[in-house]
């Protein structure tokens, strides 16, 4: 199984830029399943159902959120009843929407599950690694392969978060901090593993947000609001192979474009 987990789109730019790379990196990597990171495609913050629904018809298996998951009002009228969309299973209990769901894909059922950090991360939410032992306890058995975006901001804890889950998850990956890590590696147990597979979005930019506005903010330490960068983008990302027998990480592939 050769798995496509795309970074965080930034605005509607990022997602033309998705929707041009897809057809072919899916045709010449030979690539069976897509998750890709939806929260800050609208306006580069939140998500709508209009863009969810363009993610499907490019060929997006299961789209996952993070901190922004609330940012646009239109989510609460779809978030419930979209069953290919994810947001983090820690925010607390109650919430609209899901934090896992499994697809069937080539004969195997493979579960995608959403965590947020709670490092630096401004969300009360519920402890990610106790979470994460509930959700892989109640599907491990109806489940071939488990996908895990962590949507973090500190290196640390996704690191501590990869060695937590080894041997139990076929595939863990970052986001969050839009900016690509050279660690992509196969645990001792198996598990592929990469801090954070960055973004897809505005090349000339601060993690996607214009260079004058994001400036202004560090230099004044005055609250100027973010505006998303225009101009040329990129297509960030990483491909696990995945051997079907033993659903184990056998090579990682990163991809920026």
């Amino acid at each position: 199984m050769r798995i496509l987990t795309v970074g965080d789109i930034v605005g509607e730019n990022g997602l033309k830029k998705a929707s041009e790379v897809l057809p072919n990196l899916k045709k010449e990597k030979e690539i069976d399943f897509v998750v890709m990171n939806g929260e800050n495609v609208a306006g580069g913050m939140g998500i709508t159902h209009k863009l969810y629904k363009e993610m499907l018809r490019m060929g997006v298996d299961v789209v996952t959120l993070g901190n922004h998951t609330w940012a646009k009002k239109d989510v609460f009228s779809f978030i419930e009843e979209e069953e290919r969309l994810i947001r983090p299973a820690n925010y607390s209990k109650g919430l609209l929407g899901k934090g896992h769901v499994i697809v069937e894909c080539k004969g195997k059922k493979i579960a995608v599950i959403n965590l947020i950090g709670r490092t630096e991360m401004s969300v009360l939410s519920e402890n990610p690694f106790i979470k994460a032992d509930e959700i892989i306890e109640e599907i491990e058995k109806k489940a071939d392969m488990i996908i895990v975006d962590f949507h973090a901001e500190a290196s640390a804890e996704k690191k501590a978060m990869g060695y937590h889950l080894d041997g139990r998850v076929s595939v863990m990956f970052g986001t969050h901090t839009h900016v690509q890590t050279a660690d992509e590696t196969i645990l001792e147990k198996g598990m592929g593993y990469i801090t954070d597979i960055g973004m897809t979005g505005p090349t000339k930019s601060v993690i996607g947000m214009d260079v004058g506005a994001s400036l202004k903010r560090f230099e004044t330490s005055l609250p100027e609001r973010y505006k998303l960068a225009e101009g040329t983008c990129e297509f960030s990302g990483c491909i696990f192979e995945v051997d079907d027998e033993t659903c184990r990480t056998k090579k990682i592939e990163r991809i920026k474009l």
